[in-house]
């Protein structure tokens, strides 16, 4: 089979048609970079130049999209590359009330809009890249305190709501806005459709309808990402989204790849371990675990890549492995 573009084979994995390689990709946090969009955008770049993967997930801190609304954080020096929330501001249940929705252009919003430009510029159609757009649930969470979250939305769900709103409405207007820049998808980061946070009921009245409207804002787009984050995932609840990519922590929760993949109408993307494999395996673990995921899916509706943002130290050795691990489709197309 003759050589396909990134969007070729990605459009092919998706479809479950043959490809010339198995895609794949990973992404990492830039911690200092991100609050800068030339320099986030020089170093995912420099990341993209180095690895070649099959597409870029633009990764600012979370804080983007809340900054504006008066949260603050600080990269304290976690692993994964993210920022602690120093300053939530949203303290009392009626503050809800008072946010008000924020032009997409300006402030934090527009840096990434800046940093979405830059990037296509030095790319143009060769790679895609999608945006990160984290789920109005959890800039809530952002802005109010995980535990604060949860005790205002069982208490006061009508406050929790009219924030959601808002939050929901300023999102729409950011998508439309990074659909100008060329994005050719969202990775939507999920947060609380876990069955250790929430019940189905609780995720059904405020999670999924705002979660929908911010797919429906992206339709149209061919590579929008689905990204169930955490332990005991909703996995069914979920699975019928309006997506083309499905990724979830597989190695350490249910459903496994192959479970996964009979349940969503796309791909799936995962099959390798982060912490065990990426950072403390060596480039035969790599190796090893990528053929075991690509038996599991046969190599079809299928992108190799880690349950979740990959860790800031981890070997460039087993980097560079994920994307060799590739290289031979026919190689790894049999355990």
């Amino acid at each position: 089979m003759s050589e396909m573009s990134k969007r070729e084979r990605l459009e092919a994995a998706i479809q479950g048609q043959a490809v010339d390689r198995v895609p794949v990709a990973l992404w990492r946090h830039f911690p200092g970079d991100d609050q800068n969009p030339d320099e986030l955008a020089a170093s995912t770049l420099a990341f993209q130049r180095q690895y070649d993967f099959d597409f870029i997930k633009l990764m600012p801190a979370s804080s983007f999209c809340v900054r504006d609304w008066g949260a603050e954080d600080r990269w304290l020096g976690n692993q994964e590359g993210t920022r602690e929330y120093t300053r939530h501001p949203i303290r009392t249940a009626g503050e809800w009330y008072t946010l008000r929705p924020l032009d997409p252009e300006q402030g934090a919003l527009g840096a990434q809009l800046r940093c979405l430009e830059l990037i296509r510029q030095a790319v143009g159609d060769e790679v895609p890249f999608i945006q990160t757009i984290f789920n109005p649930l959890t800039q809530a969470k952002n802005l109010v305190g995980k535990d604060h979250l949860l005790a205002h939305l069982r208490q006061y769900p009508a406050a929790v709501r009219a924030g959601l709103e808002t939050i929901t409405a300023t999102t729409v207007r950011f998508i439309e806005a990074a659909r100008q820049r060329g994005i050719a998808g969202i990775f939507l980061a999920v947060q609380h459709a876990s069955y250790d946070l929430l019940s189905e009921q609780e995720y059904r009245e405020f999670g999924l309808p705002f979660d929908l409207r911010l797919l429906e804002a992206a339709d149209g787009l061919w590579l929008n990402l689905l990204h169930l984050h955490g332990q005991r995932v909703m996995f069914d609840l979920l699975a019928d989204y309006p997506v083309q990519v499905v990724n979830w922590h597989d190695r350490e929760t249910p459903p496994t790849l192959g479970e996964g993949q009979t349940r969503v109408r796309g791909a799936v993307l995962g099959g390798l371990h982060r912490w065990e494999t990426l950072v403390r395996g060596t480039p035969d673990d790599v190796s090893r675990e990528a053929r075991q995921a690509i038996a599991q899916t046969g190599g079809r509706r299928f992108i190799l890549g880690t349950g979740c943002v990959t860790p800031i130290t981890a070997p460039w050795a087993n980097l560079r492995a994920v994307r060799q691990a590739v290289a031979g489709y026919s190689e790894l197309s049999s355990p």
